[in-house]
């Protein structure tokens, strides 16, 4: 990892145009258009950059989060949804992009904001949007791959191999640390004026995106540490949570620098590669869902989806994705205000104290949902008194509406459809696995540069394989 992180590093800065002109003769030889200590606001912004547009870009060459939780089907090259993640080596890709392109560069800017000139309020704020961000992406790397390496990782001039440590403890240290970075917020005064892609500045929008990531990691507890997760839960509501679409935790793309992963793979690659899987489009139709409307084109009258890991999907026989999803300006939603809702809807369920009922809950989630996509009061009215919340089987009902919810939010989906099991995802008869994956597997790289430690990892697991859970999917 040591040699990984320092070359593209290097690579990062090079592309940026940021390459030092210091020499140590003379201060006069200084050049302030490109300054030798990169400024943290510019390392914070390449690491949201990198990190949202990575965890939700739907290329066959990284996470496949949407293949996990079968919601696009492929058209011409069905390896991806027939579960290979080999030939593409999308577990070196992803882990790269968090480890190296992202978290590295938070370290750095941490490093560098030391020596930056800021007020103290500033500076401690300035601070705690670093740590927040980098907790964000240490969940996902450990709800992605299980154990990881997290103390001893990036610490490139003292740790060669780094060791892996175990998923829960990770987990235990997020929720310390989201406690601990809390108290150091001073919500009057500002962040990053600039750098900040996310925010911009605004701490206490930062403070309930903390406390939602906080109440994600307390609900992937539930069936692992109960009480753990309700207490953890609980006061993560308590403190506040995301409350609204404007405070959801979305990366807003220009369509010039930055253009959303969904529009360059579906629109600028000038490929149809994919289409609404059968699945998720014989569930909505059975629900006569209204986003179907906001998201999929018709063939012959009717929304018609792709069959999954099958080689007979030909583009123009299919409903597909429709313009909602092709702006160039669309932003990576990444933690909503309708996954928070359900959250909570869930929490509720499983008799946690949220202020709330779990069947309210569920409405104002489902509601949430309605709103992002453009659908009316009435239809959304409409929806919910044909499809309550069913306290029977609570699991199925959340379960089902939030994996429709967090369509094209493949990570968020694939943790709603992990821990409660539905809806339930049938393996494609062409599979590569012997069920559908419930992680990724290890980067091929960690077996060449830190081959004891990833095989300890994937030994003390049960085996570093797709289909191995992870500590908190108990069922």
């Amino acid at each position: 990892m040591k040699n990984i992180i320092k070359i593209t590093l290097v690579s990062a800065f090079v592309g940026l145009g940021l390459v030092s002109c210091q020499s140590d003769l003379t201060s006069l030889n200084e050049d302030p258009k490109h300054p030798s200590v990169l400024p943290s606001e510019n390392l914070l912004a390449t690491a949201l950059f990198q990190s949202s547009y990575y965890m939700d870009n739907p290329s066959v060459n990284f996470n496949n989060y949407r293949f996990f939780t079968q919601q696009w089907a492929e058209t011409q090259y069905p390896q991806e949804t027939q579960y290979d993640l080999i030939t593409r080596n999308q577990p070196r890709n992803h882990f790269n992009r968090m480890y190296v392109y992202t978290l590295n560069n938070i370290r750095q800017a941490k490093t560098n904001l030391e020596k930056e000139a800021n007020t103290s309020d500033v500076k401690a704020n300035k601070l705690a949007t670093l740590e927040i961000e980098e907790i964000f992406v240490w969940e996902n790397l450990v709800d992605t791959y299980g154990d990881v390496p997290y103390s001893e990782a990036l610490k490139v001039d003292e740790i060669f191999s780094p060791k892996y440590d175990d998923a829960k403890t990770i987990y235990v240290d997020l929720i310390k640390r989201i406690n601990d970075v809390i108290t150091t917020v001073n919500s009057s005064s500002k962040g990053y004026n600039t750098g900040d892609l996310v925010y911009y500045g605004d701490m206490s929008k930062w403070v309930k995106f903390a406390n939602s990531v906080k109440l994600r990691l307390a609900m992937n507890l539930a069936d692992e540490d109960p009480a753990l997760s309700k207490s953890t839960a609980e006061s993560a509501i308590a403190a506040g949570v995301i409350s609204s679409d404007l405070e959801a935790y979305k990366f807003k793309y220009d369509g010039n620098t930055f253009s959303n992963p969904v529009f360059d793979n579906l629109v600028a690659s000038n490929r149809n590669d994919f289409v609404p899987s059968e699945l998720v489009v014989n569930t909505m139709n059975s629900l006569s869902d209204p986003r179907m409307d906001a998201w999929f084109t018709k063939v012959g009258g009717i929304y018609k989806g792709g069959v999954f890991g099958e080689l007979n999907n030909p583009y123009t026989n299919y409903s597909q994705l429709n313009s909602f999803f092709r702006s160039s300006t669309a932003s990576s939603n990444l933690l909503s205000y309708a996954e928070v809702a359900f959250l909570k809807a869930e929490a509720a369920a499983r008799g946690y104290s949220v202020g709330d009922t779990a069947s309210n809950l569920y409405n104002i989630a489902v509601t949430a949902s309605m709103n992002e996509n453009g659908v009316s009061a009435a239809n959304t009215t409409s929806y919910l008194a044909a499809n309550p919340y069913n306290v029977a089987n609570w699991k199925q009902s959340i379960g089902v509406q939030a994996w429709i919810a967090m369509f094209n939010r493949g990570f968020a989906s694939w943790n709603f459809t992990r821990r409660l099991d539905n809806p339930i995802l049938v393996n494609p008869p062409k599979s590569n696995l012997s069920s559908v994956p419930y992680r990724m597997p290890y980067s091929d790289q960690e077996y060449v540069l830190n081959g004891a430690n990833v095989k300890a990892a994937g030994d003390k697991m049960g085996g570093d394989k797709a289909t191995t859970k992870l500590f908190w999917d108990k069922f």
